[in-house]
């Protein structure tokens, strides 16, 4: 396994906006990039490379082919279609299983046994398809999960309160998706709970509730006026896959894989807050949740497994 090799499947906004971001922070020694439209992965790996006299370190960037995986140390999947006006949740992930399950059979092939991160959408769904597809340990497979989620409400929470997003401590747990719920007791301004610090009376939770509206609305409000949200997650994709490189041991909300009833679940991919280094997911940072907060997981979970129980199991185990 070569140290800081990193190979991106899916030259697409988002894979490139990671790939951009990664050429500006430094930190990987050699990028492959793959799609299936190799025109374009040939331009991209030019485009990028003409900025390597002015990155902060030097770095090989290649596009590549999938025999590239063996000896890779995390392979990034942000290809698949994105959600067309009038398509249904399920619809997208039905076509986006069937794709995810392609490309890992692919990466597979190589002899790969590092890290994948998946990124593509719904992310929970696909990272359980990747999971089950590749046969990987399950702390070998992670979802971006609610990184970027709770990137926003940091920023957001900052905002209200006129305070460094860097010292908000607050994440968002549960789908990446609408049913996503914040677990206000344990989030924190500094060191001080944000109940403590958000004014206390009647409105204190709608203001909360507020905060956490506008981080569901957040990427809806983008898509309309930009079609399509690709730098907040190519920037928290870097940020996830230095984690692993690094061997940080950092606390990120990715979909991670829960069992043995942790969180009063088994076999689902979610968005949880869990420590990541470089064997992937360490362990589950298992918070203690209220029962609304406890309800609201349980319906995330539901959800998913709904979307599963119609067709992407089927996906899965068609040969």
């Amino acid at each position: 396994m070569k140290k800081g090799k990193v190979v991106l499947v899916g030259t697409g906004f988002v894979g490139m906006s990671m790939a951009y971001s990664m050429l500006n922070r430094g930190g990987i020694q050699e990028l492959i990039l793959i799609d299936i439209d190799k025109n374009k992965t040939i331009g991209e790996e030019m485009d990028l490379s003409h900025g390597l006299p002015y990155a902060p370190q030097k770095m090989i960037i290649r596009a590549g082919d999938y025999n590239e995986c063996k000896d890779a140390q995390v392979v990034v999947i942000t290809a698949g279609i994105a959600q067309k006006p009038g398509q249904t949740r399920l619809e997208l992930a039905e076509v986006n299983a069937k794709i995810m399950k392609d490309i890992t059979k692919s990466i597979m092939a190589s002899g790969f046994n590092g890290i994948i991160v998946v990124a593509s959408n719904p992310v929970d769904l696909m990272t359980y398809v990747v999971a089950k597809v590749s046969g990987l340990p399950k702390n070998q497979v992670i979802g971006s999960g609610t990184v970027l989620d709770t990137a926003r409400l940091r920023y957001i929470v900052g905002q209200n309160l006129k305070i460094s997003s860097k010292n908000i401590h607050a994440y968002i747990m549960g789908e990446h998706g609408d049913s996503s719920f914040v677990p206000w007791e344990h989030c924190y301004v500094g060191c001080k709970k944000i109940t403590d610090v958000v004014k206390h009376g009647d409105n204190q939770i709608d203001k909360l509730n507020d905060m956490h509206k506008q981080v569901v609305n957040a990427a809806y409000e983008i898509i309309e006026k930009k079609k399509a949200t690709y730098y907040g997650i190519g920037v928290a994709l870097n940020r996830l896959v230095r984690a692993i490189l690094d061997d940080e041991n950092s606390i990120l909300t990715v979909s991670t894989y829960l069992d043995n009833n942790a969180y009063g679940q088994n076999d689902i991919y979610i968005g949880i807050p869990a420590i990541i280094n470089k064997n992937g997911v360490r362990e589950l940072v298992e918070l203690e949740l209220n029962e609304k907060d406890k309800e609201k997981l349980n319906h995330s979970c539901q959800v998913i497994k709904e979307m599963r129980k119609q067709s992407i199991d089927k996906i899965i185990n068609e040969k």
